[in-house]
């Protein structure tokens, strides 16, 4: 079976499945101060029983309205125009009454934030049985059964007990379980999956697309799934449709699309990814400018300003889809050369701020080493009357050395303790356990200063160490300007008028920003201008160390290439050391020079990058990387992969031995011998034999 997609009503040919949802000529704007928001203009497609549809774009480009257009979702000043029928019911018209009805039953909703998705005050067997009882004509007793069979179906854990939890009381992947189990409660013949594992790290983002297709094989329903990942379209969809400006402009089979983009925004999206094949780094390809405002769209193509074969023609009128020989539906006036070979849509085109590669400095003077570092939490019971009743363990014994010109990646999922350890790095103060050196200076030592600034020598310590937040707009003064945002740390370590004007002028420089955006404030600069303003803050007062957290997870990935040149060149150029936390680990692939692998407090595998992930030997370093989605459809769909099962445990509860040995592959089909140490004995780190940085902590491995 095929995905029909084309803009006619045709009924499906003879042998061809219906379609269980038809879209047709979708439009969807929103009211503003400018005019009219065109968010979705003309979106048409079939989805057939079984089928996946992917959709793909940036920010803006009008995805979830499109999903919250089928749904019924949209807010009352939305005009929505256009048909949706969902088998031989036309949805488009429908009162909130009739829709209700439908939503949960025959199309179900898997929504971004699961924990926004769930009413916390009632437990979950009971959001499930409500979703089942309200459609479906089942005693108390009959909906909790169901319920507890829909918690073990996606994977829950002891599912029968734990349907008297609250939502709070799941982890953010068993979340998102729940919700997929309230989204396939009564069997519905469509799900819309929106976004279902943008905030999770990759093990369990393995676990609940998997969970997502058990899902769709049980139901047999069709899947609309949105995101942003392309590694996720590529293992996962069967049909992709790229969406820019509102509207489709490519809509191919995954294999097909993956394979020969024909449309120069499809093309320049997978050149933006990061992948690292055979250890060689291609250069990133970021898309310049920013999307049209879709308040008041130019003639022409939208992208024609930022495309590198844009032709005059392109800019007189907008091409709509057309079918290309052996492709799909493709919107641009040079489909056919694209797809002949004859050009190249990424032609002219030269990564920002010259050579992509982050490449490697020679190793220079320590900047910052970490020794047996330890940081623990109370835990406390009683609503009143607080008292101690056990320690979270957050980091335990961690170690490691970071020198200048490098870039450190710390890895590992929620609750491994990378965000702690970073935090304890920047409070510079002595730690609860082991030492921090900064610049060959003891943090907390006499005469570095107890307290952040205080004395001259942590005064220092803080210019040298500086910290570039996961989120932009939450790290800026929405009430400065840039130029106020930047000139503030320089006033700050008494920097004069003249002298905040010429830097701050520097520093914009630096970031690839010109001076007109110094008047401007954050609201009104894109995320990836954010972010830029964020580094340039980061560096006025000339740091040794910059530490990374998540720096780029809130980004598209074009914009998000253009940001990981940048910090490949200042690091370059200025000799930067980069301590950096995230969970996308083709990214940290792209960038780091090492990787330190943390579970539970730990770090159970260290290394050179592509050593590390040439040869891990750690098991639980073998579960991440094969949980990397790859953007390449043949590969992503053909590879190994070790999925985990369970959860981690609480850092409140360590076992005694090694603290992986729950969910360890290798401990289950070891030898007797082998097992009980690895129940009883903390593994220490060993080094790789032939291999000077190579370690890992492992009996098994």
């Amino acid at each position: 079976m095929t995905l029909t997609t084309t803009l006619h009503d045709d009924p499906s040919p003879v042998g061809v499945a219906a379609p269980v949802l038809s879209v047709r000529d979708l439009r969807i704007s929103f009211p503003s101060e400018a005019g009219p928001v065109e968010a979705v203009r003309g979106v048409s497609f079939d989805l057939l029983p079984g089928r996946t549809l992917g959709i793909v774009g940036e920010s803006g480009s009008g995805k979830s309205a499109t999903a919250m257009g089928i749904m019924g979702l949209l807010p009352p000043t939305a005009d929505v125009r256009g048909r949706v029928r969902l088998g031989d019911q036309e949805l488009t018209g429908l009162d909130d009454r009739a829709l209700s009805r439908i939503r949960g039953n025959s199309i179900g909703m898997v929504f971004q934030d699961p924990l926004s998705a769930l009413t916390p005050i009632f437990s979950v067997g009971r959001l499930l049985s409500d979703a089942l009882r309200v459609h479906q004509n089942l005693s108390a007793k009959a909906a909790r059964e169901q319920a507890v069979e829909l918690l073990d179906l996606v994977g829950i854990p002891d599912a029968r007990s734990r349907a008297a939890s609250f939502p709070h009381q799941f982890s953010g992947g068993m979340r998102q379980r729940v919700v997929i189990a309230m989204a396939i409660a009564n069997r519905p013949r469509v799900l819309v999956a929106d976004e279902p594992t943008t905030a999770l790290d990759v093990t369990v983002q393995a676990q609940i697309l998997d969970v997502l297709r058990l899902a769709q094989q049980e139901t047999g329903a069709g899947l609309v799934l949105i995101t942003h990942d392309l590694g996720v379209v590529a293992g996962h969809a069967d049909d992709v449709a790229v969406m820019y400006a509102g509207r489709f402009v490519e809509k191919a089979d995954v294999h097909e699309l993956f394979r020969r983009p024909t449309m120069p925004y499809t093309a320049r999206l997978l050149a933006a990814v990061p992948t690292v094949d055979g250890g060689v780094r291609r250069p990133l390809v970021p898309i310049g400018g920013e999307p049209p405002a879709l308040s008041g769209l130019p003639d022409g193509c939208p992208f024609a300003s930022r495309c590198a074969v844009a032709l005059d023609a392109c800019r007189a009128e907008e091409p709509g889809l057309r079918r290309v020989t052996g492709h799909g539906d493709v919107a641009c006036l040079r489909a056919a050369e694209i797809a002949d070979g004859t050009l190249d849509p990424a032609r002219g085109v030269v990564p920002s701020g010259g050579e992509a590669d982050p490449g490697r400095v020679a190793g220079g003077d320590v900047v910052l080493r970490v020794e047996d570092l330890v940081k623990t939490f109370p835990v406390t019971k009683g609503a009143f009357l607080k008292r101690r009743v056990g320690t979270l363990h957050a980091v335990n014994g961690v170690g490691f050395e970071l020198r200048a010109g490098e870039t450190l990646g710390l890895v590992g999922e929620s609750g491994s303790g990378k965000t702690t350890t970073l935090m304890e790095i920047l409070r510079l103060r002595r730690p609860e356990g082991g030492r921090i050196e900064v610049g060959g200076i003891e943090v907390g030592a006499a005469g570095a200063g107890v307290a952040a600034g205080s004395g001259g020598r942590g005064r220092t310590l803080r210019h040298d160490v500086q910290i570039v937040m996961q989120d932009p707009m939450g790290a800026l003064d929405p009430r400065l300007t840039v130029h106020q945002l930047l000139a503030e740390p320089l006033r700050a370590v008494g920097s004069d008028r003249d002298a905040v004007r010429s830097r701050v002028h520097e520093l914009l420089s630096l970031v690839g920003l010109g001076p007109a955006v110094s008047d401007r404030f954050p609201a009104a600069l894109s995320g990836g201008q954010r972010q830029r303003i964020g580094i340039a803050r980061a560096l006025a007062t000339d740091p040794k160390l910059l530490a990374l957290d998540e720096p780029l997870s809130a980004l598209d990935v074009s914009v998000q290439a253009g940001v990981i040149n940048l910090l490949g060149r200042l690091k370059r150029e200025l000799g930067l050391a980069y301590l950096m936390v995230a969970h996308d680990l083709a990214v940290v692939r792209y960038i780091c020079d090492r990787i330190a692998v943390m579970y539970l407090g730990h770090i159970v595998e260290s290394g050179d990058t592509e050593t590390l992930f040439s040869d891990p030997k750690h098991p639980y370093t073998r579960a991440l990387l094969s949980a990397i989605p790859i953007p390449d459809p043949e590969r992503e769909r053909t590879r190994e992969r070790i999925v985990l099962d369970g959860e981690q445990p609480s850092a409140a509860d360590l076992p005694r031995g090694c603290v992986f040995v729950d969910r360890c592959p290798l401990y289950r089909t070891a030898d007797d011998e082998v097992r009980e140490r690895c129940r009883t004995e903390r593994p220490a780190s060993r080094p790789v034999p032939g291999q000077r940085t190579h370690a890992y902590a492992c009996h098994a491995a």
